[in-house]
């Protein structure tokens, strides 16, 4: 998962299943600016449709879906 920081701040990624449940947090901690990239070790969990949300702050930057196939 890609993504970009425009401020220094803290940030966090999070997976959630399609019930809302969080199923793993990727990124929590302070970013300065710049652009990132993370992997996401999904063993653990069945394929699926996925949310990750991203964090900056106290603010939710982006939502997107990912499907994962196993």
């Amino acid at each position: 998962i890609r993504y970009q920081v425009s401020k220094a701040d803290v940030v966090r990624l999070k997976v959630f299943n399609t019930l809302g449940q969080e199923v793993a947090t990727l990124v929590d901690r302070e970013h300065t600016p710049g652009t990132y990239t993370v992997t996401w070790d999904a063993r653990s969990v069945a394929s699926g449709t996925y949310f990750y949300r991203l964090e900056a702050g106290n603010q939710v930057v982006s939502t997107k879906k990912a499907m994962l196939v196993k």
